[in-house]
């Protein structure tokens, strides 16, 4: 299928990350592509009441390259994360929002429970030294849209500012949203991703009491095993992401390097149950279908996916279902990896984070491996890419990610052509 001509493309120019595996763009991608887990024991509080004890955490950042440390120290961790990812994508795409139309910028951000961790500790020092004692600066870190307001008043963005949170969905669908905007001719930059620090003792609780969380605390790196047999529940981890989207003729206009084109994306819910996927994948399956139509794009241009992979029970074998129905016989011929067994599962901001993954792969021609499969599900019988990067002329790719609720999330990337 061709090209579309009635649209403006969209194309990445931009990527900043912040993770546990790496705080820059560098890092980040030589951990991923060597399989290198940054999985390790919890620091950030006691764990002996739990049974999971090990966590992604993010602990190489050097906030002063990106923030002034006035500023840095009034932030909660999901702001700090959020704002140096963002100042990072946009130095990376060299742009300075003075020298544009600020009416034609904007931002879109993804989260589950931002906000979160700055309740929590606020909470907590009330009951213990009352309500003098709290910060103001709660106001701002305590709400959904703490973070985007943030990276708008850093970055100077003045023409779209918007917060999404469609659980571990939202880091795709912000990018989706920014893909439409510049689109339909609502912006030429859209700055797009999502920020998540969901390492806290109460939701640390529930996710040990819904057993989605791994327990193989004595070999962390070796933990999180996707599509395989002996998996049994995924690393949490933390962290952001964003990447700078701007429509094509504004990015050769400028000169701009152009990692990829976003070619598409595609959401759906499957209103199936609170937290499991349906067992066939269904959601899935329309999520991807519905990316290529807006890619106008076949299923067999499609070479590689970077899969949801939780490592949970319900996830892996109906992801697999999902991607076998839509992609049909082509499936067997697709790579398809997780790689969450590096970075952790970083809920909302998931999709931001395998975003930049997606876009690298394309970038580099490299797609990343799936950690720790040894012995795949009787039902998980497609090419995980198991152990070791492989060098591969890329030309397409898809990301899928899904939330509670079974909310499924694509987004389509392919090689940058310029006819």
């Amino acid at each position: 299928m061709s090209v579309r001509e009635d649209v403006r493309r969209v194309v990445i120019t931009g990527l900043g990350v912040v993770a546990p595996n790496g705080c820059d763009v560098e890092r980040f991608w030589d951990s991923i592509c060597r399989g290198e887990s940054a999985a390790a024991p919890v620091t950030r509080f006691d764990t002996s009441p739990f049974p999971t004890k090990i966590a992604c955490e993010v602990r190489d950042l050097e906030v002063g390259k990106y923030l002034e440390a006035r500023k840095a120290r009034r932030f909660a961790l999901a702001t700090r994360f959020g704002l140096c990812a963002a100042v990072m994508a946009m130095r990376d795409a060299g742009i300075d929002l003075k020298d544009h139309n600020p009416d034609r910028a904007g931002l879109v951000e993804g989260t589950s429970i931002e906000g979160m961790d700055s309740s929590y500790q606020t909470q907590l020092t009330l009951l213990q030294k009352g309500y003098k004692s709290i910060s103001p600066f709660a106001l701002i870190n305590a709400y959904c849209g703490g973070v985007s307001a943030e990276i708008a008043l850093e970055l100077g963005i003045k023409g779209h500012v918007v917060n999404l949170s469609t659980g571990s969905a939202s880091g795709n669908d912000a990018i989706g949203l920014a893909l439409d905007m510049i689109a339909r001719d609502d912006a030429d930059i859209m700055l797009a991703g999502g920020a998540e620090t969901p390492l806290l003792t109460p939701l640390w609780g529930a996710f040990c009491l819904t057993k989605v969380m791994t327990t193989a605390n004595a070999a962390p790196a070796r933990a999180m095993r996707p599509f395989d047999q002996a998996r049994d529940g995924f690393v949490l981890g933390e962290g952001a992401a964003f990447l700078v989207l701007e429509e094509l003729a504004h990015a050769l206009g400028r000169g701009a390097r152009i990692y990829a084109e976003l070619a598409g994306h595609g959401r759906s819910c499957e209103a199936h149950h609170s937290v499991t996927p349906h067992p066939e994948g269904v959601g899935v399956r329309r999520a991807i279908e519905k990316a290529l139509r807006r890619a106008r794009m076949d299923a067999t241009q499609i070479q590689y996916v970077n899969a949801h992979g939780t490592a949970t029970p319900a996830n892996d074998e109906a992801e697999t279902a999902g991607i076998k129905t839509a992609f049909g016989a082509h499936a067997r011929r697709l790579a398809v990896s997780s790689t969450k067994p590096v970075t952790g599962h970083l809920l909302g901001a998931s999709g931001a984070v395998e975003s930049v993954v997606t876009t690298l792969a394309i970038h580099r021609q490299v797609i990343p491996p799936t950690l720790n499969l040894a012995t795949p599900l009787a039902d998980c019988d497609l090419d995980y890419v198991p152990g070791v990067a492989r060098p591969y002329p890329l030309t397409a790719a898809a990301n899928l990610n899904s939330g509670f609720g079974g909310k499924n999330s694509c987004l389509i990337f392919r090689e940058y052509r310029r006819a």
